[in-house]
């Protein structure tokens, strides 16, 4: 539950408006194998994690609707009848009794809930980069930009990684600062034991596949990512599952995922068709093109709210070591950049006519996450959402809206099956195809 970054502490007044200043989380290093040091983007349907590696980099790979299972009930329809049994043996103090009745015909016996589940890993392969100089990477919360420097030799090489908000399509920006010294290979890997990698004839890099079955509920989304690459000088060729690029001086990645989702009840939309026109839209545009209406989208949210808690020289220090040093230094402007993250994150995650943020927000390399990384209705999905209106984001409570509109009618069933009711309900769990069921068990 802690992996949506403690996203959710934040209740602070947003009536302080001043001048933004250094809303960078910035390291001298890179991630190299810990997911957690890596730098999270999204567009509230695609989510990104940016190691920032040199010789190998990863961008671990999410899409909101990419989860185990499909549509299912998991109500239990023998609640009903012992629920007279239930509260007598509650109003004769017999509450362990009760709770031995109630574990046995109450608690679901079907699925306690599907699994958020990452769809793959998308590598670049930079051959002679192992030793490397002026090391420098970044996440701008200002403008939801990931960015990454360092030199090899004389050649200084730069990374931009995006998720755009009006594209829908992850681009990243590779450049040298000569010419022709840019050369890498693009591929993909994957969790999923049926995914399939390959190359398209359209000189694209594929990943096909479909989500798990879990407890009994098959997996039926099937989800498609093509990534597409455009240079400034060099070439670029398809070597077996692979794109190569060679003789570069800049190079322009374009991946867009998709799946079949089409609501909790309904799989029949076409991954292959969706993620191709997402990805045609996209690739004919310039990086710039993309990057001007991404920033300007993003900022009609983020710069509502401006915090200003002064600064002092502690903060010019990397991300990293102000966390360390927090507790025993002046460094508001660290609670600053601790605020705004936190709406960052939510704009990222949740975005009009998606999913509601899940327990990890948009982003987890798991394909069986803590808690399935599902949605704990009793608090936890609450606690992703508390910065919604206080910080002036109630575009992003959308998802979860419409979420508990599915949960009102899904409900119906629940409230008249189990406990012969009118009206709709929920208990503490829920998921993508907005199960009902009690899970976990009665205490």
């Amino acid at each position: 539950m802690k992996h949506f970054f403690g996203l959710l502490l934040l209740t602070l007044a947003t009536s302080v408006y001043a001048q933004n200043a250094n809303l960078k989380l910035w390291y001298t290093k890179p991630s190299g194998t810990v997911w957690e040091n890596a730098l999270p983007i999204g567009n509230g349907r695609i989510g990104a994690m940016v190691y920032g590696n040199v010789p190998l980099e990863t961008l671990q790979l999410n899409e909101g609707t990419v989860w185990s299972g499909s549509p299912n009930r998991n109500d239990n329809p023998n609640a009903l009848a012992v629920l007279p049994e239930i509260r007598q043996l509650i109003f004769d103090g017999k509450q362990k009794e009760a709770e031995q009745v109630a574990n046995k015909s109450i608690i679901t016996k079907k699925s306690s809930g599907q699994m958020f589940q990452p769809v793959g890993n998308l590598l670049l392969t930079f051959v002679g980069h192992d030793t490397f100089t002026d090391y420098y990477r970044e996440l701008d919360i200002e403008r939801a930009v990931a960015r990454t420097t360092y030199k090899v030799g004389d050649v200084t090489y730069t990374r931009e990684v995006i998720a755009s908000l009006p594209g829908n399509v992850l681009a990243i920006q590779l450049s040298a600062d000569k010419p022709g010294k840019l050369s890498f290979v693009t591929s993909f890997t994957s969790l999923h034991p049926n995914a399939l990698i390959n190359t398209t004839n359209r000189n694209e890099l594929m990943l096909a596949g479909t989500t798990a079955d879990h407890e009994g509920v098959p997996g039926k989304v099937k989800f498609k990512s093509l990534a597409r690459i455009k240079t400034k000088g060099g070439t670029v060729s398809a070597n077996g599952p692979t794109l190569v690029v060679d003789g570069a001086t800049t190079a322009t990645i374009y991946l867009a995922i998709a799946t079949n989702f089409v609501n909790y009840n309904d799989l029949s939309g076409n991954e292959t068709e969706r993620v191709t026109a997402t990805l045609d839209k996209a690739f004919h545009q310039p990086y710039a093109a993309l990057l001007k209406p991404h920033v300007a989208t993003y900022q009609r949210y983020f710069n509502r709210v401006r915090l200003d808690l002064t600064s002092t020289d502690a903060a010019k220090l990397p991300t990293d070591e102000r966390l360390k040093n927090f507790r025993s230094v002046n460094d508001p402007q660290l609670v600053t950049l601790y605020y705004q993250y936190g709406r960052y994150l939510l704009i990222s995650s949740s975005q009009p006519g998606g999913q509601p943020a899940n327990l990890q927000g948009i982003w987890n390399r798991s394909m069986r996450p803590p808690w399935d990384s599902k949605y704990t209705i009793n608090i936890n999905t609450q606690m992703n959402y508390w910065p919604a209106e206080k910080t002036n984001l109630s575009e992003m409570h959308e998802p979860l809206f419409d979420m508990i509109r599915d949960l009102a009618q899904t409900g119906q069933e629940t409230a008249r099956v189990m406990y012969g009711a009118r009206g709709w309900m929920a208990h503490h769990n829920t998921d993508i195809w907005r199960i009902n069921g009690p899970v976990d068990g009665a205490f």
